[in-house]
């Protein structure tokens, strides 16, 4: 190991940017920030709906399959996840997302059980999030100004969002100006991490203004292979970087993992940081027996809710490619028009079955005939609008393996979506709600048809087979390194991110997290990325 530096984060995500930012911006330490994709500078990254064109291909996205998966009849789906500087900050919807206070106080009370232990309270994280963001409509005690990551309410607004808006209000539920307040339920319009249509991601926002300061290195095609462990100790990495060779780099302070829930137990198993038996059977030498790596797979289940409108309402279709042009030229000249908008405008959180109580569901609308990679002979594309239904605190659990000791072989995982039988049945009461609200009034008048699933037949019996169908990640993969109690057999991290068992290790991403988050996820890493600064620092 010829270079060295005080710190090495692996992996240049929502998580490792911030925290790598941080520590050579406020800690003046010298920094190796190793991404494993490619540069974030991209036309259809900046643009609010890029991600449309990308998601089904492209070069900034990894698809990591998942096993056959036996409760979804053999079903094996995919799970994208950035590959790109900045991680799914820079391929994202750019929803703007915490989740509820009672998230995090549960995380506190999950932590309390750690002797050298930190609060993780809705108390504690709040100034996190309030001081990386710069809000362009609130200032309260809930949200900041003059932070680093720009949030901002949508550039535009289609009218299908308005109608599926003022739908769901019609069933009883109240507009909410603000799913990041003091109460999530009800329906509105989400903020944006964007300024003027041109996305504010994590690299934007942290790593971008760093570019001249000579405490951060930055390297991208450069997938990090193993921790190397002497002594109990981490002090170094080695990675693999288009060239071929494999480059091997000394830290002298800490090693901090934030490669993601997927790829952060794989870089951990095949350092020996794992399942014992699991690493045997790989032939990989065990450096600390931690069973938990990789356990906990917990992941927000997706269904959708595709209607084709009765005229030209929504965004566009396929084929209307002058459409899509003039709107790229108004975005282009004038900054304005659809193209500001990620087309995820509107959302709701709702509890159909019992609506005083927490929200169980999520809802996104799309204004758009949204397919994912497979085309359905029973949704043509036309104009019309999506509404995917997400259970928000799922009870399935999953779990992320070695498919082999060969670093450039992808993981085995298996999500188990909507296995658990309370997830099933919160989706089916979701689903059921929804097409409620696209037979409600304004909404219900601009449509011609619901092409999934049948409004004719909404017995439990058929939304199980639609949602069987149809499920898919939310994108949103957690838990696979929690962080736990003491006593814990499974948990892999304390209450300051540390991997037990191990010196100057830490995981600092959303495999952390004890429990998923009532939401997005993307504002939640990034806070992660900020306290875990904060604490290799000394700060807290």
């Amino acid at each position: 190991m010829t270079e060295e530096f005080d710190h090495i984060v692996v992996g240049g995500g929502s998580s490792g940017c911030v925290v790598a930012a941080r520590l050579a911006s406020d800690g003046g330490a010298r920094v190796l920030l190793l991404e494993g994709g490619h540069s974030h500078r991209h036309p259809l990254l900046d643009m609010p709906p890029g991600i449309f064109k990308m998601i089904n291909g492209s070069k900034f996205m990894t698809y990591h399959q998942t096993r056959p998966q036996p409760h979804l009849d053999g079903r094996v789906h995919d799970i994208p996840q950035g590959n790109v500087l900045g991680g799914g900050s820079s391929v994202n919807a750019q929803v703007y997302m915490r989740g509820r206070p009672s998230d995090y106080d549960e995380w506190d009370d999950i932590l309390r059980g750690n002797n050298d232990r930190i609060g993780w309270g809705w108390d504690d994280v709040l100034p996190h999030f309030c001081g990386m963001e710069a809000n362009n409509r609130l200032n309260n005690d809930l949200h900041g100004t003059d932070g680093a990551m720009k949030v901002s309410d949508p550039g535009h607004i289609n009218e299908m969002s308005r109608w599926f808006v003022q739908a769901v209000q019609g069933l009883g539920e109240p507009f909410n100006p603000d799913f990041n307040g003091n109460n999530q339920r009800g329906v509105g319009f989400y903020q944006f991490m964007n300024r003027h249509g041109k996305r504010s991601s994590a690299a934007y926002a942290f790593v971008a203004p760093q570019e001249n300061n000579p405490n951060l290195t930055v390297r991208l095609n450069a997938p990090v292979q193993r921790v190397i462990i002497e002594n109990g100790r981490a002090v170094g990495v080695e990675y693999r970087p288009k060239s071929g060779e494999v480059v091997r780099v000394r830290a002298r302070g800490e090693v901090i993992v934030s490669a993601g829930a997927l790829v952060t137990p794989k870089i951990l198993m095949l350092s020996g940081i794992g399942p014992a038996d699991h690493l045997l059977d790989h032939d990989i030498p065990c450096q600390v027996d931690l069973p938990g790596v990789g356990q906990n797979l917990i992941d927000h289940p997706e269904v959708p809710i595709t209607a084709i409108a009765n005229g030209p309402y929504g965004y566009y279709k396929q084929g209307e490619g002058w459409r899509m042009l003039r709107n790229g030229v108004q975005f282009k000249l004038f900054g304005t028009g659809p193209v500001t908008s990620a087309g995820v405008e509107a959302g709701a959180f709702v509890n159909p079955t019992t609506p005083d109580a927490p929200p169980s569901i999520q809802a996104f609308c799309v204004p758009i005939v949204y397919l994912d990679r497979d085309a359905l002979e029973e949704v043509q594309d036309d104009y019309g609008v999506t509404v995917t239904t997400v259970v928000v605190k799922p009870k399935s659990r999953g779990e992320v393996r070695l498919a082999s000791a060969d670093p450039a072989d992808r993981p085995d995982i298996s999500p188990n979506l909507l296995q658990h039988p309370d997830d099933m049945q919160a989706m089916i009461d979701g689903q059921r709600f929804f097409l409620r609200a696209f037979a409600q009034s304004p909404l219900a008048d601009k449509l011609d048809r619901v092409a999934i699933p049948s409004p004719d037949d909404v017995s439990d019996e058929a939304l199980r087979a639609h949602c069987k169908r149809f499920v898919k990640t939310n994108y949103h993969p957690a838990g696979t390194a929690k962080m736990g109690a003491d006593g814990d057999k499974m948990a892999v991290l304390d209450a300051r991110m540390r991997v037990r068992g191990l010196e100057n290790l830490r995981v600092c991403d959303m495999s952390a997290v004890p429990n998923i988050n009532a939401g997005n996820t993307n504002a939640p890493a990034m806070m992660l990325g900020d306290r875990c600064a904060d604490l290799v620092m000394g700060r807290i």
